[in-house]
């Protein structure tokens, strides 16, 4: 901050580790400034003073800007109702200016910073909110549509598409998603920039399936995508259009076009799941690889590789970086007269950026792209390319960008990994030993166990610090991603990015084919040893959900631990262990209960979760993860534990009351005398005397339902409350009359004949058009 010279004049140098009297020798060194506790027993003014101007002059408090803007966006998107701009910039403003008047007295300088940098960070989520603002499906219709193509991802013969509507029935103009994503089972011919036509099924983005869950419909709301489904027939391309196409639609579909060529060449060439993991690593796109490998690469703790981010975009970057680098040395002079690295990160900026925009310029992409461009650019700079202040000026960018991204896993496990990394790195340094050896063995195993730290502890450190996030939205830690990172990064980084930079360059002359060959060697050994960790008991350790208190104190912690370099990093023990505390104390819910009422999953006798009603695979694994179950939603025994009927279901909580889940009128008479809970879909009726109703009623105000079943009391937990003023959750009213359109969550009575059997998978609802389930999961 502005406040570190003045802190460093003013203050005393802390001595070295070496100096103090023999009663301080009892110290607990740390980043070079140990922590003596006699002397903080006797002077602890004086030890936060000396430890505050080591964090001045090692430059250490910028970063704490970068966390008060981000503090600010999570204020903004917890706040409740409608939100101006204006408050928080002119807020931010005056703050900017009582730090300029403050400029002599450097901690008031600092606070007032501080408080101008959260209400910056205030302002600029609301601006985003609001500039992304389109229309949203308020209910389920099944309409005609014609409209653009904007991208399309293969899914075998199938495909998920995103079409900007021109036309849709039903709808009034002002009333039209400006883009639906639907799932279509047959998309041979259809090409990004097509003009298509079709009937679809469509419905409101997908609130969160749990209270504290993933919620799509934010997600969806800044990318403009009002409506999910899936298609009824076929599509049918007009050429030419009969509407001229919306401005930068043509450049988005020519790229995307060329994403799947690339994508379709690279699976061919290679084949089988080995070629759609390459084809994703080059082109971002998904699509083709197969659930049980998305699992296997999971368990063995390296998904990460799939996705288009910070490893791939530094490998890309770092390759190009290297081969201008070596080129040019090749000539002497030019390596004695030419600024030779700082072309070579010309150059690797130039790369990063054609691989974002390429591989569909995602947000993982985009962030990963502007902590590479902060980071080579200082070297333009002759600064140092690796520093916390370049992540932080990295984070301020993309948060001004995108402020949602830093609600979503993406961002928070890629800055805490890099961080942790930026910190080990440091330390490293500070603990290098004397100059190398100049004997040749020496050398090689000095580089030998270098290499090997550099594996083992970069590992280390990136999955401790992603392990708080990773367990809170996944519900799961990979134990042995150490393992599964060390037995294939080196592949990844010596023979599968160097092949997919080389191969995307010799791509357009049609000498490529050999490329991918190799590496579909080295992505095939990827797989197999993938394979071989997954395949070791434990791989995957379930962990039950967690509040965001829990959250919030464990990233704290990781930001005290990484952002100071002083003994003041012995702080982070606090929120650390608070943190882990919260997350072990966490209660779970016994009943979880559909946002739209049309399943529950209720604890049985046996402590675990039974699944009643129909729902999607997608929702009953919410449920499980955040309940610490491994179990899948096609395992029988996930709906064993409870009696069913053509009325309902009835399950048995641990202590003996029970809960009915009616999927009949007829139902409620007898359940509301002799059940505890009542569950059903349906408006249950107002004289219903069951101790706890989730209804109709309830379900259309809170969203997703949790109960926690206490001996004393019944404490409900819902994703979202009766006057929520988000935007992504209001909905408006369904029309008054419609021939075919169906309002989310009515009553609508099951069809005639008993629910699905216990043991057996949900079946599909009936109403659906015969072509597919609506699209309603959030996969990428």
């Amino acid at each position: 901050m502005g406040a570190e010279p003045a802190l460093s004049a003013r203050m005393q140098r802390d001595p070295g580790p070496g100096s103090g009297s023999a009663a301080s020798a009892r110290a607990l060194p740390l980043a070079g400034v140990p922590l003596r506790w006699p002397a903080l027993r006797a002077d602890p003014l004086g030890t936060l003073g000396r430890c505050l101007e080591r964090e001045s002059e090692q430059r250490r408090f910028f970063p704490w800007i970068a966390v008060a803007y981000g503090l600010g966006i999570v204020l903004a998107f917890a706040a409740d109702g409608p939100l101006s701009t204006w408050p928080p910039l002119l807020a931010g403003a005056g703050a900017s200016a009582a730090a300029v008047a403050a400029r002599a007295r450097p901690l008031t300088r600092a606070v007032f910073i501080a408080l101008g940098a959260l209400a910056f960070g205030f302002a600029v989520a609301v601006i985003r909110t609001d500039g992304v603002a389109a229309p949203v499906l308020g209910f389920t219709i099944v309409t005609r549509f014609e409209g653009f193509v904007e991208s399309l991802e293969q899914r075998g013969a199938g495909g998920r598409i995103v079409v900007r509507p021109v036309k849709m029935s039903g709808l009034d103009e002002g009333a039209r998603p400006a883009r639906i994503r639907i799932s279509a089972r047959a998309a041979e011919g259809i090409r990004p920039g097509d003009y298509v036509t079709g009937s679809a099924r469509l419905l409101p983005p997908p609130e969160a399936a749990r209270p504290g869950g993933y919620d799509f419909a934010r997600d969806a709301w800044f990318r403009g995508i009002g409506a999910v489904g899936s298609t009824s027939g076929r599509l049918a391309v007009v050429d030419p259009p009969p509407v001229s196409r919306p401005t930068g639609l043509a450049a988005d579909a020519a790229l995307d076009r060329a994403r799947n060529a690339l994508t379709s060449r690279i699976a061919d060439a290679i084949g089988g799941q080995a070629g759609a993991v390459a084809a994703a690593l080059v082109t971002g796109k998904r699509g083709l690889i197969a659930e049980p490998t998305n699992d296997v690469l999971r368990a063995a703790g390296i998904y990460h590789v799939v996705s288009i981010s910070g490893l791939h975009m530094m490998l890309a970057a770092g390759v190009l970086f290297w081969a201008a680098r070596a080129l040019l040395a090749l000539s002497p002079r030019i390596a004695l007269t030419w600024p030779v690295k700082k072309i070579a990160a010309c150059t690797g900026m130039a790369g990063a950026t054609a691989y974002c925009i390429f591989s569909g310029s995602d947000v993982a992409a985009e962030r990963s792209l502007c902590m590479i461009l902060v980071m080579q650019g200082a070297i333009l700079f002759d600064r140092p390319a690796l520093s916390m202040r370049n992540l932080a000026l990295s984070g301020l960018l993309v948060l001004t960008r995108e402020p949602e991204t830093l609600l979503g896993p993406s961002f928070q496990m890629s800055f805490a990994a890099v961080a942790g990394l930026i910190a080990l790195a440091e330390a490293t340094r500070r603990a290098r030993g004397p100059a190398e050896p100049t004997d040749p063995i020496g050398r090689t195993i000095r580089w030998l166990l270098a290499a090997l730290f550099g594996v083992v502890g970069t590992t280390l450190v990136a999955s401790l610090a992603t392990a708080p996030f990773s367990g809170f939205h996944f519900g799961a830690l990979q134990p042995y991603s150490l393992l599964g990172n060390a037995a294939t990064l080196p592949l990844v980084s010596f023979v599968v990015m160097p092949c997919a930079v080389l191969g995307t360059l010799l791509y357009p002359f049609g000498l490529d084919r050999p490329i991918w060959w190799v590496m579909g060697f080295g992505v095939s050994g990827v797989l197999k040893l993938s394979e071989w960790v997954a395949a070791l008991g434990g791989s995957v350790v379930a962990v039950p959900s967690f509040g965001t208190g829990a959250l919030g104190l464990l990233a704290l912690a990781i930001l005290c631990a990484t952002i100071f370099v002083s003994a003041l990093r012995w702080v982070a023990i606090l929120p650390a262990a608070l943190g882990l505390a919260s997350a072990w104390a966490a209660a779970r819910p016994d009943i979880y209960v559909a946002r739209d009422g049309a399943s529950a999953a209720i604890r049985g006798r046996d402590g675990r979760l039974v699944v009643v009603g129909r729902s999607s695979a997608f929702t009953v694994e919410q449920w499980l993860r955040a309940d610490g179950d491994l179990r899948r939603a096609a395992d029988p025994d996930v709906r064993s534990g409870s009696r069913c009927d053509v009325i309902g279901c009835t399950v048995t909580l641990p202590d003996g009351r029970v809960v009915s889940y009616l999927a009949d009128r007829r139902g409620f008479a007898e359940d509301c005398r002799r059940a505890a809970i009542v569950v059903s879909r349906l408006a249950a009726p107002p004289d219903c005397p069951a101790r706890l109703v989730v209804d109709r009623n309830l379900l259309a105000s809170r969203g997703a339902i949790g109960v926690l079943a206490r001996r004393d009391a019944l404490e409900v937990v819902s994703s979202r409350t009766p006057d929520d003023t988000r935007p992504w959750l209001r909905r408006p009213p369904a029309p008054a009359s419609r021939a075919r359109a169906q309002p989310a969550g009515s009553a609508r009575p099951p069809p005639p004949g008993p629910l699905p059997a216990p043991a057996e998978p949900a079946a599909p609802d009936p109403e659906l058009p015969a072509a597919a389930e609506p699209d309603g999961d959030p996969g990428q």
